[in-house]
């Protein structure tokens, strides 16, 4: 049987958009943006290190900051004790513990 009225099923495409366009949106502000966000985060911090600073690797060493270049860190992780660790893996800064 052919469909009546001589339109079979022309509306489907643009129904189809209107239901893609808003998944896009959600793909966009549930993933792609919050990710975005945690990078720029992470380069600002980057940007800003300093001798001194408490700072923790991806790898979950915890030590102070004694020498920068454009690449690396030096990090002092006890007395005498210095590392070598790219930039990019420092996950972030620490608190200072206060000793008494």
């Amino acid at each position: 049987m052919a469909p009546q009225g001589g339109q079979g099923g022309q509306g489907g495409g643009l129904s189809f958009l209107f239901m893609i366009v808003p998944l896009f949106l959600i793909f966009y502000f549930l993933l792609f943006r919050p990710q975005k966000k945690r990078a720029d985060e992470h380069k600002t911090l980057i940007a800003g290190l300093k001798k001194g600073d408490m700072v923790m690797t991806q790898g979950g060493l915890h030590g102070r900051i004694t020498g920068l270049t454009d690449s690396t860190v030096t990090l002092e992780i006890a007395e005498k004790v210095r590392v070598k660790v790219s930039r990019g893996h420092i996950s972030g800064r620490i608190r200072s513990e206060v000793r008494s």
